[in-house]
Formats: structure tokens, sequence, C-alpha cells
């Protein structure tokens, strides 16, 4: 873990966060990633005790200052706190002191989906002191990806593991545009970035108007020639000798043969043929419920979510046409994204629906029969994507084995914004 003091601390409790974090050490024998001290979020206003960006997650540190020592805490997010079974009464403050903190984490949340293709998760922990035995805090709040708690090392790192969940580790390259924001004066080098276990090189453009991929097959390098040996002529005069022998058998067997036979057919299996896709458009809104139907719309209005990205591409391969919608929502939390995710998945629960449902035709005249698609869903981070998948120019069937294929390609495609 590297510290970077951007600012002082907000709290007397945040000299227990930084002290905790130092524990862990530099690098990534422990937890890696980079502790952003005393920083101000775009977008909230004041400075919190630390952005913690480690490889697969996003932590918003913020510190409250309770009036003593506390056995018992009970802190949830929209009631008053109670310490040892009084109810908090400041003369300075809310009653809640966790009021802001979804603020905060919502401000960081929004930086690094604008920043990032594919975003991180961003959770909120809330450091209290001077000292606390034990917080309560309802389950609901801690489906939110929120945790309150006083600041010890090992358990400030247990709540780094547990909400650090994301599927790949965050590239380099996307990090920086995240640094630029938050700390823009930043020295840090790319060798101390990848000694903080985020992986080097560059991230998958996220709306490539053209992208190929290339089956496996026709990657594969021929095996080297063997090197020329020295050969010894007995054993292949003898072995031209036996095999004299055989042909004449076989001519002889196959002559008394009364019986004819087809021409003998391959065993192996065709290469997959390359999937060539094609970006025809994009489409971005945060009304997400209005864009979809059945189960989903009905989830989302009652939930909602941070944004809808929707990208139509055409898919080409064995000399057909597919219509292909990638949907993206994105949220602030990855327990909205789980919860959808399980909707997604039951059985005609509903669907992002194509922007044609708006008025928007499908370039060239092509009316994708979506209604008929070939369906997939996967969860990353805060994110939840589905991929619809229809031929333009056949009819589509669930157990199309290239339909298949098309769709699990296109669950690789990123969309931005």
């Amino acid at each position: 873990m590297r510290l970077v003091r951007v600012g002082e601390t907000t709290s007397e409790v945040g000299m227990h966060v930084r002290a905790a974090l130092t524990s862990w050490g530099r690098g990534d024998a422990v937890a890696g990633g980079i502790a952003l001290l005393g920083v101000r979020v775009p977008g909230f206003g004041s400075a919190v005790e630390a952005v913690v960006l480690l490889p697969r997650g996003v932590l918003v540190v913020l510190g409250v200052d309770l009036p003593d020592p506390a056995l018992r805490l009970e802190a949830p997010l929209e009631d008053r706190w109670k310490v040892d079974g009084w109810p908090i009464s400041r003369p300075d403050g809310p009653v809640n002191p966790a009021a802001n903190a979804l603020g905060a984490t919502a401000a960081v949340a929004a930086l690094v989906r604008e920043k990032q293709p594919r975003p991180l998760p961003v959770c909120t922990v809330v450091a209290v002191g001077p000292y606390v035995s034990q917080v309560d805090q309802p389950t609901a709040d801690k489906d939110r990806g929120v945790r309150i708690l006083h600041p010890e090392p090992m358990t400030l790192l247990a709540v780094a593991r547990e909400l650090a969940v994301h599927t790949r580790p965050c590239p380099i390259d996307e990090l920086r545009r995240v640094l630029a924001v938050l700390e823009p004066g930043s020295t840090l080098t790319d060798d101390d970035l990848a000694a903080e276990g985020f992986p080097d090189g560059l991230s998958a453009e996220a709306a490539a108007e053209r992208t190929t991929i290339l089956p496996l097959t026709a990657l594969r390098r021929p095996a080297p020639a063997a090197k020329p040996k020295r050969v010894r002529w007995w054993p292949v005069v003898a072995a031209v000798v036996v095999a004299l022998v055989l042909v004449v058998g076989i001519a002889v067997a196959v002559s008394a043969d009364n019986s004819s036979t087809g021409p003998a057919r391959g065993t192996g299996a065709p290469a997959q043929a390359a999937v060539e896709f094609a970006g025809v458009g994009t489409a971005s809104a945060t009304d997400c419920a209005a864009h979809t139907d059945g189960e989903v719309r009905t989830w989302l209005e009652r939930n909602g979510c941070a944004r809808l990205l929707r990208g139509r591409f055409e898919a080409t391969t064995t000399g057909h046409r597919a219509a292909v919608l990638v949907g993206v929502l994105r949220f602030t939390g990855s327990t909205s994204a789980a919860e959808l995710k399980s909707v997604l998945d039951r059985p005609g629960a509903g669907t992002v629906l194509d922007q044609a449902a708006e008025g928007v035709a499908w370039p060239g005249g092509a009316v994708p029969p979506f209604q008929t698609a070939l369906r997939a869903s996967g969860r990353e981070g805060n994110s939840v994507k589905l991929v619809q998948v229809v031929w333009l120019d056949q009819p589509s069937t669930q157990d199309d084995p290239v339909l298949r294929e098309i769709v699990g390609r296109a669950m690789r495609i990123t969309l931005s914004g």
C-alpha cells in the first residue's frame, strides 16, 4: 500500500486510518493499492480521510469522532445513531454523522465511471473513534457496500478484501486517469503502480468502430522443422522390403473383395470462422427503467441505476449478418448489480430495449427481431451487461451454435461512457 499525503486529516480518528493503512506496508504482499490521504473529491465539496484505490476496487473512507469511547454503536445510515443505547446529541453536527458519506462515494463513483471503461466497485467506509468495540449495522446498509468500523489494521484489511472484488485488476493506464483528477501532481511511476498490484499495459478500447476477433486455431504457430539427422541405410532398405510385401498383400485383399466402399470422410471438425463486429450506434441514458421492460423495468423503477449504455453492432461470420445489442447498466454499489443480475437470469423477466423502440431505426433499414434473440448476461463489479444477438438474414433459433459463439464474443465488448 502506497500512501500519498494530499491534505490533512479531517477528524481525530483520521490518524488511526493512516496508521492502519501504513501497517499494511508497501507493495502488494498484503493488499497493494494507492491511498490518497486527505483528498478533496470533485463534486462533493469537502475532503475525505482517504480514497483507497485498490487493484480490484475503491474505498472512500470518512472519519467520524464520537463524543466518547463506546462499547456498542448502533449506526444506521438513515436514522439516529446510538452509543451504548443512548441517542447521539451533538450541537456541532447532525445526529447521524454519516449522513454525507454516500454523497462522497457517489462523487467518486461518478469519476470512476467517467474514467474507466469497466469501472471498479466503489464502496464506503466510515471510520469511527476514539474507540468502538462493536458496531451494529442494518443488513440493508451493508448490502449497499457501506461499512462502519473502528479502523484497526486487520479490521480495515478484512473490509478491503471483502469489498474490492472486481473480476479483473485495474490497468495502470485506467488508474492514471483517476489519479489525474484526484491528485494531478502525482509523481508515482509505472514501476511504483505495478509494485502495488496494478497490471501494466493498455486496457481494451471501449467503443472500437470495427473489431475482428480471430479464432484461436488461427493463431497457432507451425511446429519448427526437425533438424536433419544422419540416415542409416540398412534399416531403410529393410523397411522398404517390408512395405512392398504389405502393399502386395493389400492389393490382393482388395481385388478379392466383391463389395465396394465410398470415399473416406475426414473426421476433423472445421476451424471456427472469424467474427467481425462493426459498431453502428450507441446511446446513453440515466432514466434506466424507461428503456427496459418486464420485471427488469419494475426492478429499476424501484431501485434505479446510475446509467444505461446501449451499443448496436453488426456481426459478420460464415457469410451471414447478425444484429448485436449490448446493454450495460451501471450502479454505485456492487450489491445492486448482483440483485439485477439475478432478475435478468429468470426466464421471461424482461430485457433492455433497442433504440428502435424510441423511433431510432436500425441503420440500413433492417428491423432486427430482438424478441427472438439469443441472450446472455454477466456482471463486472458495479455493472451488469446484457447481450442480445439475432440473425438479420435468416431465422434465429436458441440452439444455433454460431449465434452462441457470437454471444460469447460480444460479451467481451466494452462500452465507454
